[in-house]
C-alpha cells in the first residue's frame, strides 16, 4: 500500500472514541511489509487536544493529496481506494513509459465489436 504513498498524515485525539480506523490504519502503516514496499514513504501522526473529527491524509508519489474522514470511513475502505488509485498510477506510468498517450482513448466502434472467444484451440476441436 504504501508503495503508492509519499507521505502519510494522520490526526486524531487519543482520547476521542472514533479513532479506531486511525489507529488500524497507523498499524498497517507501520507494519514491516508496508514499509519495506517504500521505506522512503513519510508516516506522521499529529495527536490532537481538541475535537476535530480523525483524519488521514495521503499523498500519492504524483502528489495527489486526498484526505479521509476517519470517522466514517473504515481502514480496510481507505486501504482499498489507496491500492486502486495505486494501480491505476502505475498503468499510466506504464503506458507513459511505453510512448503511448494517457488517457487511452478506444472508438466507439471498438467498444461493439465482437470479442473472439477465449477457450484453447483444443476445448474447440473436442466440441465438433
Amino acid at each position: 500500500m504504501l508503495k503508492f504513498l509519499s507521505k502519510v498524515r494522520i490526526e486524531f485525539n487519543a482520547l476521542d472514541p472514533r479513532t479506531s480506523a486511525c489507529m488500524e490504519f497507523l498499524a498497517q502503516c507501520n507494519a514491516r511489509k508496508a514499509k519495506e514496499s517504500n521505506p522512503a514513504c513519510q508516516v506522521v501522526v499529529k495527536r490532537r487536544t481538541d475535537d476535530h473529527p480523525p483524519q488521514i491524509t495521503v499523498t500519492f508519489v504524483n502528489g495527489v493529496e486526498e484526505k479521509f474522514d476517519a470517522t466514517s470511513t473504515a481502514a480496510q475502505t481507505i486501504r482499498t481506494m489507496i491500492l486502486e488509485k495505486g494501480q491505476h498510477l502505475e498503468t499510466e506510468q506504464m503506458f507513459r513509459e511505453a510512448g503511448e498517450a494517457w488517457p487511452v482513448i478506444i472508438p466507439e466502434e471498438e467498444l461493439h465489436q465482437h470479442a473472439p472467444g477465449t477457450k484453447p484451440k483444443k476445448a474447440e476441436e473436442k466440441k465438433q
